[in-house]
């Protein structure tokens, strides 16, 4: 009997007994199923992209791998080149490259010809005062800028030397005879002839040079008028203005040679 309320217990043959042994543990269900073909996906798939030839393309962190160079073994019969020598790279696309442009304090000029080559003689227009003569210069270098309007051309000419000491000894004379020097032009242009002794200066383009010693090297700076005009106002420093980038932008690169 039961109070008001209670429940009745069930009867005995219907309480909970334990599960048999063999039935405990957890329940295959298909949830658990799609998760184990899920979690066996994401470990093949991550065993893939580490074995692939260019893991690094897909891993983060790796870096690019499939832009490195093999590490395989040398080809047989093939030798490394050998590193060039000063004078093998010293040509004026490499110090000078045409698709680079001159953009200096709001100076802009852009390399219009250049030429290269080890007897320095072929820079010189007079050759009766050839101011390179016994310098011990060893190769040169030809740079044309031209101003993007093309009023102004700057040349350059770069002389190598053995030693920055030779490189000093030889800038008196070099600056003495600048002026016996070759005006490299625009390609396309004539080559400017050099003045005769003759010719007064009034004849005579309006010409301001540079020289200056860097490291072991010898830069001359000229510029000019692209019309050749033979006079200009005081007030006018378009010259001194180009001379002055496009020697700065010569000697750059050799100043730590």
């Amino acid at each position: 009997m039961t109070t008001q309320g209670e429940s009745t217990p069930p009867p005995a043959a219907h309480q909970h007994q334990p599960a048999p042994a063999h039935s405990r543990g957890p329940r295959v269900t298909p949830r658990r199923i799609l998760l184990w073909v899920v979690l066996a996906g994401l470990a093949a798939g991550g065993s893939w992209v580490v074995t692939r030839p260019n893991p690094g393309d897909l891993v983060p962190g790796l870096g690019p791998t499939s832009t490195r160079p093999s590490s395989g073994p040398p080809v047989p019969g093939v030798l490394p080149a050998p590193p060039q020598t000063e004078a093998q790279s010293f040509t004026a696309e490499r110090y000078f490259p045409a698709q680079r442009g001159l953009d200096l304090d709001g100076y802009k000029a852009r390399r219009s010809n250049a030429g290269q080559g080890a007897d320095c003689a072929d820079t010189v227009q007079d050759k009766a005062h050839d101011p390179l003569r016994d310098t011990g210069c060893q190769g040169y270098l030809l740079v044309a800028f031209t101003r993007l309007d093309q009023q102004v051309t700057s040349s350059v000419t770069v002389l190598r030397y053995a030693d920055e000491a030779s490189a000093r000894k030889a800038e008196a004379a070099v600056r003495e005879g600048a002026a016996a020097l070759l005006f490299l032009p625009p390609e396309g242009t004539a080559p400017a002839t050099a003045p005769s002794p003759s010719a007064s200066a009034a004849k005579q383009p309006v010409t301001t040079r540079k020289v200056a010693v860097v490291g072991h090297y010898l830069t001359v700076t000229v510029s000019r008028f692209a019309d050749q005009r033979t006079t200009v106002p005081e007030t006018d420093h378009a010259l001194d203005e180009a001379t002055r980038n496009v020697s700065y932008t010569a000697g750059l690169p050799f100043v730590w040679m």
